[in-house]
């Protein structure tokens, strides 16, 4: 690791709805540079958005849109058949829905990062990729595209002549094709904040992602996202921030992909 490089800590907030509540934004709000907010299609609803918007200005952290496949009874997490064109369409809806919440408050979205299934998909699946890559060039060239670590989702945004910042997670791991671990796989989900800890620790330290296979594939690493939906998600994304910063600059997406 190379002291005071720059680097940024996301979650993905603002994933309640109507009286439903998840996570604690507010304590992540303190802790993160950046946070990438539910757009209504797998959590959020108008009333969320704008609060959750409001919140993140309030902390000075840099607002992201966190699109998905229309699945609110799913949270996004199953795989949807959806045209390139129909992709786009949703693309370009929830990212201006949330930027209409932001440009009302005195602000723009800053970063887009797909959600669930829909970002799963688009690691796996390059025309899905491109099509997310394209949606956001059409809406906003200047967006920063937050994708996971060697995906075709990264490549894509960087074909597309997008900003990209490759993302890690702290609370999942990684098969040897760079991939997540299904959610239903033993292990795919770190719960225990050591455990997180040390699987960022090793990865930062080996330049790349790090398999359970023991794997290391060499990536740049821009920024490290902590789920806000995980119950010791606060714990988590403190406990990185207090030994991050120790060695690193750690600093919202715009000012880190500029």
């Amino acid at each position: 690791m190379n002291a005071f490089a720059k680097l940024n800590l996301n979650a993905d907030l603002g994933e309640g709805f109507g009286a439903w509540r998840m996570g604690d934004d507010e304590g992540l709000l303190s802790v993160v540079q950046s946070a990438s907010l539910a757009c209504g299609f797998h959590a959020g609803d108008p009333v969320v958005m704008r609060k959750t918007v409001a919140a993140a200005l309030a902390a000075g952290v840099s607002i992201g849109a966190h699109p998905s496949y229309p699945d609110l009874q799913g949270f996004g997490r199953r795989s949807l058949k959806c045209s390139a064109e129909e992709v786009e369409a949703l693309l370009i809806y929830q990212i201006g829905a949330l930027d209409g919440f932001a440009r009302a408050q005195g602000a723009r979205v800053s970063h887009v990062k797909p959600h669930g299934a829909l970002s799963n998909d688009a690691c796996r699946d390059r025309a899905l990729a491109d099509a997310i890559a394209r949606a956001i060039r059409s809406y906003d060239r200047s967006l920063i595209l937050l994708a996971p670590a060697l995906s075709h989702l990264a490549q894509a945004g960087m074909a597309a002549g997008l900003k990209v910042a490759s993302e890690i997670f702290a609370d999942r791991t990684y098969e040897d094709d760079a991939s997540l671990t299904p959610r239903q796989r033993e292990g795919a989900v770190l719960h225990e904040t050591e455990k997180c800890l040390e699987h960022v620790t090793v990865m930062l330290k080996a330049g790349g992602v790090v398999t359970r296979g023991g794997q290391i594939l060499p990536s740049p690493i821009h920024s490290i996202c902590v789920h806000g939906d995980s119950p010791g998600a606060l714990a988590t994304a403190t406990a990185l921030r207090k030994r991050l910063e120790t060695q690193f600059t750690l600093c919202a997406l715009p000012v880190l992909i500029a």
